[in-house]
């Protein structure tokens, strides 16, 4: 393999950057690693960290740091970018904004009025990436892990030409969640899943070439029988199971991210007598969980005491892929993955060009997706809807257009009239208004 320069931007990111040194340092890399993020305060504590680790391992990690990523570019052979634009104070206004209009999200980092909003600042700053890697490192391995990925990847694409590769580890985590389910040994589950990131359909499972699906919904039953009989009952991914017994594929991520994928059945948040983001998936406790991580790792780079040696066993996360799709790329390894690549044909029956989470392979040292049947038409529609609202807030984005943005919640299905769109919209856009320079040239 050749020698990796490593250019992590946003490394500030509570637990992908610890996760990402722990992979490198497991694998014995040599490689320089170059960390990027514009907080002073969390590239120190990031810095720190990193370093600590390095020299608690004799690691040949070569390591910088800086907050201007044109520092550090040039000659990068991989950028990953975990750019989260605003932080969590910003993504704290994407979820509580709507709630005062009855709009209630357990994530809002993906779809809905917050996942629009935080597309709004995450697109031009990922655009503004992707110039400078196509200036300083045009032949750099180019990944994003923020969201709302979808339409990042597609703004950064049709804005730039860069040939920017979407990664998510919801695919596979939810898949050995499966295997676990049907017992089966997680590296043995043979499966295919497509669609958008955090709705991705599992629409083949099978071990040993045996189909698994039949088997998947006599536990699906079972899981919504035992809610059925007691209504009172918690029921993780009773939506979930629900939608797989109607559509007859599995759909991905649970749904904590699923159910803002069809807002129109969650009025007022209400999700099986609970409220989602509140007491169904608390929103301020994923905030607070946030925090304390970031605290965590400042305490431990600053600490003077040593890091543990639990400290770099293999974590589970966002980070889980890179490494190894990296490593894959290098040495032509015939390995699947699930990456967010446009459609090239591999779902025929979605458009073209639109940023499609699915199977792809290694060939000739880059990423190809696997070409599928067509989906249903029925899953085939619940996608199309949000690629057509996804090109909506990807040109509000680029554009600095409010009436598009007001388009996007009109499409997006959330609100419940063209007033209630309008309002919404005004006060995201005052609210998030230090992170959206193109707004403040854009057109009314």
């Amino acid at each position: 393999m050749q020698k990796e320069k490593i250019v992590l931007v946003g490394a500030g990111s509570a637990m992908f950057t610890r996760g990402l040194v722990v992979d490198l340092i497991n694998r014995g890399w040599t490689c320089e690693l170059a960390l990027v993020d514009v907080d002073p305060d969390a590239l120190a504590v990031a810095e720190q960290l990193t370093r600590k680790m390095i020299e608690a391992k004799d690691a040949p990690l070569v390591l910088s740091a800086s907050v201007d990523r044109r520092d550090v570019l040039r000659d990068a052979t991989a950028v990953i970018c975990t750019v989260g634009v605003g932080g969590r104070r910003a993504w704290e206004a994407d979820v509580f904004i709507p709630r005062k209009h009855g709009v209630y999200q357990p994530v809002g980092d993906s779809v809905m009025p917050g996942g629009a909003s935080r597309a709004l600042r995450m697109i031009p700053a990922m655009v503004d990436i992707a110039n400078d890697v196509l200036d300083l490192a045009p032949d750099a391995l180019f990944f994003n892990y923020g969201n709302p990925m979808t339409p990042v990847c597609r703004a950064v694409r049709k804005a730039t030409g860069a040939p920017i590769v979407g990664l998510c580890h919801g695919v596979f985590g939810v898949a050995y969640t499966l295997a676990d389910l049907l017992g089966v040994p997680r590296a043995e589950l043979h499966y295919t899943a497509a669609g958008l990131n955090h709705l991705t359909w599992f629409t083949e499972i099978g071990h040993d070439g045996k189909d698994l699906m039949p088997r998947l919904h006599e536990i699906g039953r079972e899981q919504l029988s035992a809610a059925a009989k007691d209504p009172g009952k918690v029921q993780r991914n009773r939506f979930t199971w629900e939608l797989f017994e109607l559509f007859g594929a599995f759909p991905a991520v649970g749904d904590r991210h699923v159910s803002e994928f069809f807002p129109q059945f969650f009025r007022e948040g209400k999700s099986y007598g609970r409220t989602l983001g509140v007491d169904a998936f608390s929103f301020e406790e994923t905030i607070a969980d946030g925090d304390r991580a970031f605290e965590r790792m400042r305490s431990d780079a600053l600490s003077e005491a040593p890091l543990d040696e639990e400290y770099f066993a293999r974590l589970g996360g966002e980070h889980e892929q890179v490494i190894d799709i990296i490593h894959a790329l290098r040495t032509n390894a015939p390995k699947t993955y699930s990456a967010n690549l446009p459609n090239e044909g591999q779902v025929p029956n979605l458009p073209p060009d639109a940023v499609l989470e699915s199977p792809v392979v290694v060939v000739d040292g880059r990423l190809e997706a696997v070409q599928l049947e067509a989906l249903s038409p029925g899953i085939a529609a619940t996608l199309a809807m949000r690629l057509a609202w996804v090109e909506t807030i990807v040109d509000a984005a680029l554009e600095g257009s409010r009436d598009k943005f007001v388009q996007a919640l009109v499409v997006e299905g959330a609100v419940d009239s063209l007033d209630a769109a309008t309002k919404l919209a005004d006060e995201l856009l005052e609210a998030q208004r230090p992170y959206l320079p193109q707004f403040r040239r854009g057109t009314p």
